[in-house]
């Protein structure tokens, strides 16, 4: 354990040589281009298709790694009169208002919802407003000077949202008489109607009382801040929305599974994004007016159901063939611009292209039974609703560095990271929210504590999935001790890996910030990445940024109802990171960081209700 020590109490000994930047803005746009790989499998073998594919990914994934050295490419500075809308809206599609439910009426207590879901609500247009106004809703406007932006039930990378969703539903009174699709517009917290779909579509296909939610990502977003490193962030947006979407369905009696089965094509279809003009990759880094490049990607499908529904036959064969008929609906509206010049990092777009999914036929689709997640003491939580809690979430600015939580609060907030629930046994994904997710859990924690109060400062493991127990000892430091720390709840699989003062460590990891070591402690998410690409496919890519979603708004969640804040951290040196728990090769790595305590309020920005909200944001 010396040389563990050494290497904690002297972290310099990792951070030479040191930058001061937080963002990736010296860059030059000129860098040398990855090697082109051919994604049809007309000219090669199915065998070396996949190679070239998950090569594409690795080379991305690598590329795009910030170092003590060098950040990740990015622009040189923020190009204000470019930002991109935040607002996707459909230009003439019919809009249909939701209604602004009551922040005091019969939302479920946000913790009960962990034990048991409630009966489930019919659908109605009650209903459905209430889910979108819990999931992905506006939150609240902020407002200082001449500067005025809205925040949003789910949380994104720099405020910048490019998750868009919509909604594929049958007929509800006072909303649509027919069965339709629908794109959810959240400044005016109204449904854009696109199209009227078949009846037969879902009398087919689904239960009564589901409908469907889509999501998809605009990069341009992400990258006109971020640079190549955004298509990181759109999936942990994607998976920030997954579990909002969970949470809010699970407060109405609703259960939710991703569709699986279906391929990027049906996707594509099922929401309508056809509209979207085909984006020719060029070859390199371009700067211009780029229209096309405000697209939306697909990113996923979620099947929203009454909760008790215990087995659901998916035929993704026929599904996919109900759905190819969708391109020849009457789409109604045309997307509104988003920027007048643009950025196109290529190669987003060609690891977006490597990552796509096939439509899957043999997929099952299981419903498997719901987990309950481990509960220390009734006196955990405040008394918070579900409605209360989700629509008062911030993102931490700052962090006060002196704000401190008992243990017993600790183990809670981690016994609900736990993707099994409440049980010994960690693997596959039954508690909420992780029980969206259809595969088992590939995201660890790697924990740095710095203020819990009867908890010894070092460093702290999580183990999500205890088959990779033994792999992740053999893979990590052998002066690790991997013992469990005291206290600690028996079915909660949490291992002290060693005792130091993380705090500079923490900080200097996440980009020099100071947020990282301000808290009561700070976490790395850390994915089992190239076998489960190798072995599930590499499609799995931005599953796995889901995942690490779901499990951040999930920190959020929890820190906000035990009384504190929270945020996500997407700028940290990552192979760094691995050499600090000794990890080589592609493994296993880092993909979100997260740290959680005492929020510093800045009382120069005023806040300003969601609705209506003002008149004019800039």
């Amino acid at each position: 354990m010396q040389s563990f020590h050494r290497k904690f109490h002297h972290p310099q000994s990792l951070l030479r040589p040191s930058t001061t930047f937080l963002l990736p803005f010296t860059t030059n746009l000129r860098h040398p281009q990855p090697p082109r790989f051919t994604m049809s499998v007309s000219t090669s073998s199915l065998q070396e298709n996949t190679e070239q594919l998950l090569k594409q990914v690795l080379t991305y994934h690598n590329q795009t790694k910030h170092s003590f050295t060098n950040y990740a490419r990015g622009p040189r500075g923020l190009d204000w009169d470019n930002q991109p809308n935040p607002f996707r809206r459909y230009i003439s599609a019919p809009l249909s208002p939701l209604l602004h439910p009551s922040n005091s009426d019969s939302s479920p207590v946000y913790d009960s919802l962990f034990n048991a879901l409630p009966p489930p609500k019919p659908i109605s247009k009650a209903t459905i407003s209430e889910f979108f106004y819990d999931s992905l809703a506006l939150s609240a406007w902020k407002s200082t000077g001449f500067s005025t932006w809205s925040l949003r039930v789910n949380p994104s990378s720099g405020n910048l949202h490019p998750t868009e969703a919509y909604i594929i539903s049958p007929p509800i009174e006072s909303v649509s008489d027919s069965y339709f699709v629908a794109h959810y517009a959240p400044k005016e917290h109204s449904l854009e109607i696109r199209t009227q779909i078949p009846s037969e579509f879902f009398t087919n296909f689904f239960p009564n009382g589901s409908f469907l939610i889509g999501l998809s990502s605009i990069f341009w977003r992400e990258a006109w801040k971020y640079g190549e490193r955004a298509f990181r962030y759109c999936n942990h947006d994607v998976g920030h929305a997954i579990a909002a979407v969970s949470m809010a369905a699970a407060g109405q009696g609703w259960d939710v599974k991703l569709l699986d089965g279906l391929g990027h094509d049906e996707l594509k279809k099922l929401m309508g994004l056809d509209v979207y003009p085909e984006f020719k990759i060029p070859s390199t880094t371009v700067k211009g007016k780029l229209n096309e490049i405000e697209f939306e990607h697909p990113d996923c499908l979620l099947l929203v159901f009454p909760n008790g529904i215990q087995e659901i036959d998916i035929n993704y064969r026929d599904l996919s063939l109900a759905i190819s008929k969708f391109s020849k609906l009457d789409w109604k509206g045309e997307p509104n611009s988003l920027s007048k010049e643009h950025i196109c990092w290529d190669i987003i777009y060609r690891t977006s292209e490597a990552i796509k999914k096939p439509l899957t036929i043999e997929k099952n689709f299981i419903i498997e039974s719901f987990q309950k997640s481990g509960n220390l003491s009734a006196n955990s939580y405040n008394p918070l609703t579900l409605r209360e809690l989700v629509r008062k979430r911030r993102s931490a600015v700052d962090m006060d560095g002196v704000t401190s939580i008992e243990k017993e609060k600790f183990y809670q907030i981690l016994l609900h990271c736990l993707s099994s629930g409440f049980q010994e046994g960690q693997k596959r994904q039954l508690g909420l929210p992780y029980r969206a997710m259809d595969w088992d859990s590939e995201v660890h924690c790697v924990l740095f504590v710095h203020r819990v109060v009867g908890l010894a400062k070092g460093l702290y493991f999580l183990v999500r999935n205890e088959e990779h127990f033994d792999d992740l000892k053999k893979a990590t430091r052998s002066d690790f001790k991997w013992e469990k720390p005291e206290g600690c709840p028996l079915e909660l699989p949490l291992y002290e890996l060693g005792r130091a003062d993380c705090m500079k460590l923490s900080k200097h990891l996440s980009c020099h910030q100071d947020i990282a070591s301000d808290g009561c402690f700070s976490l790395g998410m850390v994915a089992h990445l190239e076998p489960t690409l190798k072995n599930k496919g590499v499609w799995m890519y931005p599953r796995l940024f889901w995942e690490t979603g779901v499990l951040g708004q999930v920190l959020y969640l929890e820190a906000h109802a035990i009384g504190i804040s929270a945020t996500g951290i997407g700028c940290f040196f990552d192979d760094p990171v691995h050499d600090v728990l000794g990890l080589t090769g592609s493994n296993y790595q880092s993909l979100y960081h997260f740290t959680v305590g005492g929020p510093v309020v800045d009382k120069r920005i005023m806040s300003l209700p969601a609705y209506p909200g003002p008149i004019n944001d800039t």
